[in-house]
């Protein structure tokens, strides 16, 4: 009898631990959770996200709101209380907003953001990527919304009330509101914005009520005149009565534009026309589905799908659409660098230092028509600004170091993207790589000493010297590999293959690291290896000291072969969290992150060292870069507020968890060549552009069988470290067989290693 029931419990749980796990997915949609990362402050980032309600890579997301107006931390997961429901732009708390402003509804004459504020719950909160609703506690109201590219449809559910109120709240920064009784309609526009300096910037809006006012207000800072419909001044608003009846349900359309007016309205009549809330909500809803469909995983935990679909919907939001459709059906766009209306596609709201390394190749394998469209804005930007520019919110921000729209530029064509004018971005890309630019962010600060001396000096005033020296190398490989691909002539393609090689000037022998280096060509002293910034950006010597995509054999040869690079790679992990701050004069975010990871110097919240782990298969040792990825899957991501271990960064961040769970990733963009992991699932199924499907199975994958025992490529054997872009596109089947100890006689010769350019002849 006590056998039986021992093995009846042990068949329960069983039992229980495989009802955990997901054969299926039919509605990828329903596995998100937009409050993945929410959970993030100044001081350490979960994520530092907000709950996007909006379609795939749509002009307007929206959030609630819980903090203060023009606060970059727009929702905190840890806050008590909404203030608004706002319009954002935003790519990042640290970029802060643009174009923003707010709808909140109350019981009472309540405009002013504190006084407007309610308590909520989690518990009566529910966030999906296409529908957000929640309990306002304060005015017993329920707000639900759901997004289109550039409108938006509010159900509210208000109490019995003859003081039922919606305030519309533009900002402070300059804003106007008018307030159209007879149309049960506001209008208005806000202009402010954080980065920059923009020219006839206006988000223009429009708002349509299904029911009449039957009270108006608009207000001036924090002063209210009743009856007056319309207001001009730094800080105007609006606020706008209903005489209401218990649950009744006041339906609120909204648009906007960065053109006109009658381009919002144009927007809001051709996205919402005659659809109810359920059926926009319902639109959102499948177009969600279709595009995070694309990629169908079977045989994860609940909490993997969870992880991995969340992640998914991270990657499609960045950059955004600027432009907009005309009354013509022409696409047009306000431009952040000249304030003209012009033609053709804009995008904005992206940091290329962050995603050229994983977002930008993901949107080329699994999107490329965005992408397509991405091309032709950067076109744009370069004809409207004079140069490409390497973060927008919306047009040039002087943030982070670099020339890396080489990289998304190249990447792109290299991966097969056509019908844009790739003659102007190329042109863009040797006006960038020769030339200083109007602040340190746009080309290349250091230029000239970059040319003449092979890298930027650390003594000549110019910060993070070493990380941009790097970067620019890296950058040049992928001017050089678009030159050879356009054909271009052989004194360029020259060039910049010698340029490529200039990351060699920075490694210092006796440390086996890189260096800053001084004018006369001494390496700068004292140096700490554990010391954030100074040279490098964001992170310390032991983290940029891999930044060679390019060519990791040149590296190894550099560091004194095989075992001494595999040996480099593991005291990432084995040193202690150990740090110099000094630079920054306190610990910041990044290097909190870091310390309390417990993954020694590896900071996996920050991008420069994210492609580490993959450089193991340059040296033989495929099988650490297999226990490491899950590792850092399984330690880093979960699908929960505090799922993130870092800065999310627009996509970038999530997509290393995409490429990683399908078993490879993408080290060096501008090479078609993606470099082996271990996939994460039993089985993901890609449906790309060109219906073609790319299947990689591993039936025996489990949280033991992390470790890639063969590999068949279209049942061929193969026993080399990548997979090349070309053939996945053909549509492809990669069976992995997978168990729980290393396979160490698998990818160990010189002839299974990926692409360096040191090998390339």
């Amino acid at each position: 009898m006590k056998i039986t029931y021992i093995l009846t419990i042990i068949l329960l749980y069983s039992l229980s631990g495989y009802a955990q796990m997901v054969d299926q997915v039919t509605d990828p949609v329903d596995y998100v959770n937009p409050l993945m990362g929410t959970d993030s402050d100044p001081g350490l980032s979960n994520g530092n996200t907000y709950p996007a309600i909006a379609v795939p890579w749509g002009m307007n997301f929206w959030t609630p709101q819980t903090g203060p107006m023009g606060h970059g931390w727009a929702y905190q997961y840890n806050s008590h209380k909404i203030r608004g429901f706002k319009q954002t732009h935003q790519p990042s708390p640290w970029m802060n907003d643009y174009g923003q402003f707010s709808i909140m509804p109350v019981i009472g004459k309540k405009f002013k953001q504190d006084e407007r504020a309610s308590w909520f719950s989690h518990k009566a909160e529910v966030s999906k990527p296409y529908y957000y609703s929640v309990y306002l506690a304060d005015h017993d109201i329920t707000v639900e919304l759901t997004p289109t590219e550039r409108a938006a449809q509010f159900q509210i559910t208000f109490p019995e009330s003859d003081s039922a109120y919606i305030v519309v709240d533009p900002f402070d920064k300059g804003s106007y509101v008018k307030v159209i009784p007879e149309e049960n309609k506001i209008i208005g526009y806000t202009t402010k914005y954080s980065r920059g300096k923009l020219t006839n910037f206006k988000n223009y809006f429009v708002i349509k009520f299904d029911k009449e006012f039957s009270d108006v207000s608009t207000w001036d800072g924090d002063k209210l005149t009743e009856g007056k419909t319309e207001m001009e001044a730094d800080h105007a608003g609006a606020l706008v009565g209903f005489k209401t009846s218990n649950e009744e349900k006041i339906n609120v359309q909204v648009a906007s534009s960065f053109i006109s007016f009658e381009q919002a309205e144009l927007n809001l009549s051709r996205e919402l026309a005659n659809d109810d809330f359920e059926t926009t909500k319902k639109k959102a809803r499948e177009e969600w589905n279709d595009k995070l469909g694309r990629l169908k995983v079977e045989g994860g935990t609940i909490d993997q799908v969870r992880t991995f679909y969340s992640c998914l919907y991270r990657t499609l939001f960045f950059p955004n659409k600027l432009y907009e459709i005309n009354e013509n059906n022409e696409i047009i766009h306000w431009s952040p660098y000249n304030g003209e209306i012009l033609p053709g596609y804009m995008f904005a709201g992206t940091g290329f230092w962050d995603t050229f390394r994983a977002l930008y190749p993901f949107l080329n394998l699994v999107y490329p028509s965005i992408n397509k469209e991405m091309q032709a804005g950067l076109a744009n930007d370069f004809k409207e600004g004079g140069w490409l520019p390497e973060w927008s919110s919306p047009g040039y921000a002087n943030i982070m170091v670099g020339n890396n729209s080489a990289s998304v530029v190249s990447d792109a064509y290299i991966k097969g993207l056509r019908g844009y004018d790739i003659e102007t971005l190329y042109e863009a890309l040797i006006h960038g790589a020769n030339n200083a630019g109007p602040m340190t962010a746009v080309g290349r600060a250091g230029a000239e000493q970059y040319i003449d001396l092979g890298y930027v000096p650390y003594d000549i005033g110019i910060n993070e010297s070493a990380a941009r020296s790097l970067e620019y190398a890296y950058d040049d490989f992928a001017i050089y590999q678009l030159a050879k691909a356009l054909g271009k002539s052989k004194k360029d393609i020259k060039l910049y293959k010698k340029r490529a090689m200039n990351y060699k000037n920075l490694f210092d022998p006796s440390s086996g690291l890189m260096r800053g280096k001084n004018k006369d060509g001494s390496f700068q002293s004292p140096f700490n290896p554990f010391k954030w910034g100074d040279a490098f950006t964001e992170g310390n010597s032991w983290h940029y000291s891999w930044s060679v995509f390019h060519d990791p054999q040149g590296l190894i040869d550099l560091m004194g072969g095989k075992q001494n690079f595999v040996a480099k790679l593991d005291s990432v992990f084995d040193l202690p969290p150990i740090f110099d701050d000094s630079y920054y004069g306190g610990v910041i975010h990044e290097i909190r992150e870091m310390q309390i990871a417990d993954m020694g110097q590896y900071a996996h919240g920050n991008q420069p060292i994210q492609h580490m782990i993959y450089l193991y298969n340059y040296a033989g040792a495929p099988w650490k870069a297999q226990y490491w990825a899950r590792e850092t899957m399984n330690r880093m991501y979960q699908p929960t507020p505090d799922g993130y271990c870092g800065d999310e960064d627009n996509g970038q961040t999530s997509a290393w968890y995409v490429f990683s769970a399908m078993g490879f990733y993408p080290v060096c963009p501008a090479v078609n060549e993606y470099v082996l992991g271990a996939p994460l699932f039993k089985k993901i199924t890609v449906s790309l552009e060109n219906g073609k499907e790319l299947v990689i199975n591993a039936p025996k994958n489990s949280d033991e069988n992390r470790y890639v025992q063969q590999l068949t490529v279209n049942g061929e054997s193969s026993t080399k470290n990548y997979l090349d872009h070309n053939e996945l596109m053909k549509g492809a089947t990669l069976n992995f067989e997978m168990g729980a100890e290393p396979n160490k006689k698998r990818g160990i010769k010189e002839e299974d290693f990926p692409y360096s350019l040191s090998t390339e002849e």
